[in-house]
């Protein structure tokens, strides 16, 4: 139960797609995917989801997604437009040679740097089954997370996250773990059962009130593969509904957006 799957995803034009591209040459095309988009096909079509909307813009049979982003989460999407490339950053990405680097907007002031080391694994306590959480013991995998508080305001936290491993929801359970949740975050933030109500009734006005954005907060930065992969580094600026609330009520200028974009 990872996805809102009774809503359906909303469908992609063929006329936005264009402005989501940063950068392309013959070999990747590399987007900054919004955060209502699903990454996967679904049964509605080859514009319900990212890879089939790449797929269709490139009037190509097939594209090589390398890695994915929760639904909710927006940024920097790399595809590769031939095998050959595909294999090598996908083996980039599975052997962990590529820095991640995300933009976070928290609840709450988190005022110093932190590294949260905590181990993940199934939530057993919860009737959802994709919800992760903090194990300590055999059954927990080691996750570390990096956090650096940037800019504050109206009780949020603006920070950079680099996460120094890749579990499933690492940096949405490591965020709730420091009591900073992730704005918006219906898994990890004020209630779990919120993601259940959200299945079931959409983003109502309820869940408007509790929650204040309709999807989390979390937008993929930059993806930096090491020299022997190339050395390329992918980055996607953060969208503009991040961008609107940080500037609405959390006062930040434009000045301190971009310096958050281009830390790292």
């Amino acid at each position: 139960m990872s996805e809102p799957a009774d809503l359906g995803p909303r469908l992609i034009t063929p006329e936005e797609f264009p402005r989501w591209i940063v950068e392309e040459d013959d070999a990747v095309i590399v987007l900054n995917k919004p955060g209502d988009i699903v990454c996967h096909p679904s049964k509605n079509g080859p514009w319900s989801s990212l890879v089939g909307a790449c797929r269709e813009h490139l009037q190509l049979p097939r594209v090589h997604m390398i890695y994915r982003l929760d639904r909710e989460t927006s940024g920097v999407m790399v595809f590769a437009k031939n095998s050959a490339m595909a294999g090598r950053l996908q083996t980039a990405v599975e052997g962990r040679r590529v820095q991640k680097l995300y933009l976070a907007i928290l609840v709450g002031d988190l005022r110093e740097p932190v590294v949260v080391d905590a181990p993940l694994g199934r939530d057993l306590a919860s009737p959802i089954v994709a919800r992760q959480a903090v194990v300590r013991g055999p059954e927990g995998r080691p996750a570390m997370t990096e956090f650096l508080p940037l800019a504050w305001g109206g009780g949020y936290t603006l920070a950079r996250v680099r996460p120094r491993t890749g579990r499933q929801h690492q940096i949405r359970v490591h965020a709730a773990e420091l009591g900073c949740p992730i704005l918006g975050d219906k898994l990890y933030g004020p209630d779990q059962l919120l993601f259940l109500e959200f299945i079931q009734g959409g983003f109502t006005p309820r869940l408007a009130a509790l929650l204040t954005l309709p999807r989390h907060a979390l937008h993929a930065l930059e993806m930096r593969f090491e020299p022997g992969e190339g050395g390329r580094t992918f980055r996607a600026p953060l969208t503009e509904d991040l961008k609107v609330f940080a500037r609405e009520r959390m006062g930040l200028d434009a000045g301190t957006l971009a310096a958050a974009e281009a830390a790292g």
